[in-house]
């Protein structure tokens, strides 16, 4: 299926985006780390209190909104994004109650409270992954993740060439043989959204948090959920193509778009507006601005600017491009 729109929905698209305007297209959002921004209790750890002491500190500033990195429920393999409750609060920076005054806090000085939201893959310490790893290879707890046999003599060998981000291969083998997929820390399993379970999951997560408050969502590998058919050889190492010109088999495959437009619809039925940022690496500008077409998320990062040369042409080429390419759409640029 293509994810080019026709010319006329494009442009009758782009024209209700333009003329509903949204807070979003010139708003300053900044990034708090929880960890690290404030300590209320004193335990050498910041938590969400010590965030809401300090709201008046960035109302002062002039900022729009404020975006919360990961506080559930973790064993921090890495730093939060590894998720084993969505719906709950990790001890270390406080309980449900201290996000509920946050963003009430918030609300009172007239900031909005993006959070963060991790939909590639769980904690290994998720209920999910627990029941997936207790029950027999093949069974159907597995089913929400990539579990394969592996290759070669025995199984020994990794089902595919795929490298995790953080370096060696994205598989790891469980103790009865088979191996699971993990594209990031082998802590971090790779969830199968092609499970239906999943994408009910996440709508559920997501409503949780709409309800409590929230104004929107950052979106962690918006571009990895979904992976291509078979799960082929890439025949290279995956870390030096993550943004190149050729499409890998686990990043930014077309079906991505689809869980964006369901979000987008959940987000749309809620008063706000509510907004979802796609953490997003893709290929080329053009690639990117699928993801904020008027029936996806409202933004996203753009990282071309990371293997821009510090040179005024190459960065006047990649601001030029990523202006014209948001603009197709409708959208603005980050």
């Amino acid at each position: 299926m293509t994810h080019e729109l026709t010319a006329s929905r494009l442009a009758s698209a782009s024209s209700n985006a333009t003329a509903s305007g949204g807070w979003w297209r010139d708003a300053v959002i900044y990034q708090v780390y929880v960890r690290s921004f404030g300590d209320s209790d004193g335990d050498g750890v910041g938590d969400l209190r010590g965030v809401r002491e300090r709201l008046p500190h960035l109302a002062r500033l002039g900022v729009d909104a404020v975006w919360l990195t990961p506080f559930y429920v973790s064993p921090q393999a890495d730093g939060g994004y590894d998720v084993s409750d969505y719906r709950a609060v990790d001890p270390l920076f406080g309980d449900l109650s201290d996000a509920d005054d946050l963003v009430r806090a918030a609300r009172a000085l007239g900031l909005r409270v993006l959070v963060d939201v991790v939909p590639n893959h769980t904690s290994e310490q998720h209920p999910w992954f627990r029941e997936a790893l207790a029950c027999a290879p093949a069974g159907p707890a597995r089913a929400r993740y990539h579990f394969r046999p592996g290759r070669g003599p025995a199984g020994a060998e990794p089902p595919n060439d795929w490298e995790s981000v953080f370096g060696g291969p994205a598989w790891t083998r469980t103790p009865d043989g088979e191996w699971y997929l993990h594209l990031f820390a082998p802590e971090q399993p790779d969830l199968n959204w092609e499970h239906p379970e999943v994408a009910e999951e996440f709508a559920s997560v997501l409503r949780f948090w709409l309800d409590l408050g929230v104004d929107g969502f950052r979106v962690d590998v918006a571009h990895g959920m979904v992976k291509a058919p078979g799960l082929p050889d890439i025949g290279r190492g995956a870390q030096a193509t993550l943004i190149g010109t050729e499409p890998l088999p686990f990043f930014d495959q077309d079906g991505v778009h689809e869980i964006h437009r369901s979000w987008r619809r959940l987000l749309d039925s809620y008063e706000g507006p509510r907004i979802g940022v796609a953490e997003a690496w893709a290929p080329s500008s053009q690639r990117l601005a699928l993801y904020v077409r008027p029936d996806e998320l409202h933004q996203a990062f753009n990282f071309r600017f990371l293997n821009c040369p510090w040179d005024p042409e190459a960065m006047r080429t990649v601001v030029d491009e990523s202006l014209a390419a948001t603009a197709s759409v409708g959208a603005p640029t980050t």
